[in-house]
């Protein structure tokens, strides 16, 4: 039986010593901020990103390319090894369609290897949940068949829950609209925002104030839980550490769980949310 190793795309959003230290290897989605491009994890530190944001900087993003896909996954074909990649959702991004042409055009050149890009429909620390289990399995001695199919048996059962303090970048990357970003502000509504089935973000609810979206974030884990053993849950936020440590004191006392990992959100997806904002991730029986 080959060896194979799991590869991601950057969009996990996780410590890049947390990586390193798995030795994942990594494809990196890029932004580009006042003119200069960089890829996403490198440059500006998370700080001075979204300190720029906030000063009116407007960073776009671009998804990889095949060729970049290629550069990460052919040395690994190289050493004999085949591929299991969890990638960055195809509602978001079209980077996984480049890396599933690379994966075909590295299939004819080494015929003999196993290479399977697998559409998360996950972002950010969603993508990370995905990847945490899968990584657990590949530990434990699955095979790549049995990691492979349990990643798409279970891809849609990673329930990501998010708001954001700013409508205006909902507004920017086409989520609501200019009228309902402007009055949304106005009187402090902060929306509920989940990953659909589509792999795509889509408001689903408001609250009235930053506290009691907050309080939300967490409340609506209760009943996606039921029946899940969740040994970790993640939680991402947009250079708001206070709030993501006040959701992780609500998760600790209403659930009991203590395995929490907090991170600043990424480069890229923080291009759309904008800083702020504040997520839960855990495995649960629907989004």
């Amino acid at each position: 039986m080959r060896e194979f190793v799991i590869t991601t795309d950057s969009t996990v959003d996780l410590p890049k010593e947390w990586l390193e230290e798995r030795h994942i290897p990594t494809l990196k989605l890029s932004y580009t901020i006042d003119g200069e491009t960089y890829p996403d994890m490198e440059g500006l530190s998370k700080k001075e990103f979204f300190d720029r944001i906030r000063k009116g900087s407007l960073p776009t993003t671009s998804q990889v390319t095949p060729s970049q896909a290629k550069e990460l996954f052919e040395p690994i074909l190289k050493e004999g090894k085949d591929i299991i990649h969890i990638g960055f959702s195809s509602g978001l991004s079209g980077s996984l369609n480049s890396e599933r042409i690379a994966a075909q055009e590295l299939s004819e050149e080494y015929p003999e290897a196993r290479i399977t890009v697998i559409d998360s429909l996950c972002a950010c620390l969603g993508e990370a949940l995905l990847l945490y289990y899968v990584l657990k399995l590949q530990k434990e001695g699955k095979s790549y068949d049995e990691i492979v199919s349990w990643a798409e048996a279970n891809k849609l059962h990673v329930c990501h829950n998010v708001t954001v303090d700013d409508l205006h970048h909902l507004h920017r990357g086409g989520r609501i609209s200019k009228a309902t970003a402007v009055l949304g502000t106005m009187v402090k509504i902060k929306p509920m925002i989940h990953m659909d089935n589509e792999g795509k973000l889509s408001v689903i609810g408001k609250e009235r104030g930053r506290k009691r979206s907050l309080n939300k974030i967490v409340d609506v884990m209760e009943e996606q839980m039921k029946g899940w053993d969740n040994e970790i849950v993640m939680i991402t936020h947009g250079d708001c550490e206070e709030d993501a440590q006040y959701v992780a004191g609500l998760i600790r006392e209403k659930y009991g769980i203590d395995n929490i990992l907090i991170n600043v959100i990424g480069t890229v997806i923080g291009s759309h949310t904008g800083p702020g904002v504040v997520a839960t991730f855990c495995m649960g029986n629907k989004r």
